[in-house]
């Protein structure tokens, strides 16, 4: 009987040794969460970034897995609580996700053609009365507009400082009515005429002309910012060095090869250009001046009130141009 439980226990010996080798397995494999910002549907953006994402899982030895959230702030929070490893961000979601979400800029997408960046827009449909921003602000009362993500640097806070702010106006008191969206959402909804104005920019703009051609020629551009950094990736700073290494060492190569290439030019891009946080300095100096008008134009506040909170956003202002002038001369 013993001799008969003896072999019982050495014929089941190896099942359970694969279990636990399998085990050990699963827990060497190792995952990096890739979080995408939604500029359009999720199925698109996907379609886009899976070849790269495979390339990525294969080269770094990570699994690579994408995380699509309806909003920037999904991916910004995915950060914060460490669920998403890297990411691509705007400008201005990257800025909030360095100072909420342990963020950093590492690189920087360049498009096809090397533009060095990209244009904010505000779209009208092309049989629209509304020819430029005067013309949209003194038609406010009986237009719907469509405004960006809040976190989104084109989408919201370039317009917000360059048509708004500099007029003194926002637009959820001076249109018939506002709403936020993605780009794509926002210029297809013009182009149906389901808003009269809508903010959208070039990047996305020549996607939908390849992606929705018909509905891209029913689109007029009244209005162009000054060039924006072209949107940036980040990393979390507290992931491993080796993890970092491994990032690093695939950005800086990747598009080297015929097939990469022809990956990025399928997304309208060419090789990642190596970037930091400085990249996010003239966003941070739009998004100060915003909050400097909007603390001016508060008819609530005495001018002593006022010149009491202007006064630290003057000094960050202060910092950031000399910074900036540094970086300018380093480079002249």
């Amino acid at each position: 009987m013993l001799m008969k439980n003896l072999y019982k226990t050495l014929k089941t010996l190896p099942v359970v040794a694969c279990l636990v080798a399998g085990a050990a397995h699963a827990q060497d494999v190792k995952e990096l969460n890739f979080g995408i910002i939604s500029t359009e549907s999720s199925q698109n953006l996907k379609s886009k970034w899976e070849p790269l994402l495979e390339d990525m899982s294969r080269k770094t030895g990570y699994q690579v897995k994408s995380f699509f959230a309806p909003d920037y702030a999904g991916i910004i929070q995915g950060m914060r609580f460490n669920k998403v490893d890297l990411a691509l961000f705007g400008n201005n979601s990257a800025m909030e996700a360095v100072d909420r979400a342990k963020a950093e800029v590492i690189y920087q997408q360049v498009s096809k053609d090397g533009q060095p960046g990209y244009w904010s827009l505000l779209v009208a449909h092309k049989d629209s009365p509304v020819n430029s921003v005067e013309d949209m602000l003194a038609q406010a009362a009986n237009l719907n507009f469509g405004n960006g993500d809040p976190n989104s640097t084109s989408g919201y806070l370039v317009p917000g400082y360059y048509v708004f702010g500099k007029n003194n106006v926002e637009p959820n008191k001076i249109f018939k009515r506002s709403m936020n969206g993605n780009h794509e959402v926002n210029a297809l909804s013009v182009a149906n005429k389901q808003l009269d104005v809508a903010t959208f920019n070039t990047s996305g703009l020549e996607r939908l002309k390849n992606s929705h051609p018909d509905k891209a020629e029913k689109l007029k551009v009244i209005w162009q910012s000054p060039l924006i950094p072209d949107n940036p990736i980040v990393w979390r700073t507290d992931i491993s060095d080796e993890t970092k290494t491994a990032i690093k060492a695939f950005f800086d190569a990747y598009g080297d090869e015929a097939a990469e290439l022809e990956v990025l030019h399928g997304m309208d891009l060419s090789k990642f250009k190596p970037s930091n946080n400085d990249q996010l300095l003239p966003i941070r100096q739009l998004d100060l001046f915003k909050q400097r008008t909007a603390i001016m134009g508060n008819e609530k506040l005495s001018s002593g009130q006022k010149e009491e909170q202007v006064a630290p956003l003057d000094a960050e202002l202060e910092k950031i141009s000399l910074r900036m002038k540094t970086l300018e001369s380093s480079q002249s």
